[in-house]
């Protein structure tokens, strides 16, 4: 069996790569991926805390099945405005989105 240490560090490693993918990169997909990763790791955080604490209940999996739901939901309205935003202005870069006016 894994240790459940071994999920923190993934989890944390997971995070901080995905921190520095959203601060570093201009490609709203790659943000977009970015944030995707940063998520993932707090799902799976949220995983191994339950199995630490709590080792014989579901309420922390249940919550990791909710929270990946709600993923899938921003992602899929991110991608869309994503497409929008490529189909107007031709570029999916962050600063093209400067020159877009209400």
């Amino acid at each position: 069996m894994i240790p459940v240490e071994y999920f923190f560090v993934l989890s944390g490693l997971l995070f901080f790569i995905g921190v520095f993918g959203f601060v570093t990169r201009r490609n709203l997909v790659a943000m977009l991926i970015s944030i995707e990763l940063v998520l993932n790791s707090v799902d799976l955080n949220f995983a191994a805390f339950n199995r630490l604490l709590y080792p014989e209940g579901f309420e922390g999996m249940f919550f990791t099945i909710f929270s990946i739901g709600v993923s899938a939901a921003e992602s899929a309205v991110a991608l869309a405005i994503i497409i929008n935003v490529y189909r107007h202005l031709h570029s999916d870069q962050v600063n093209s989105i400067e020159n877009m006016k209400l």
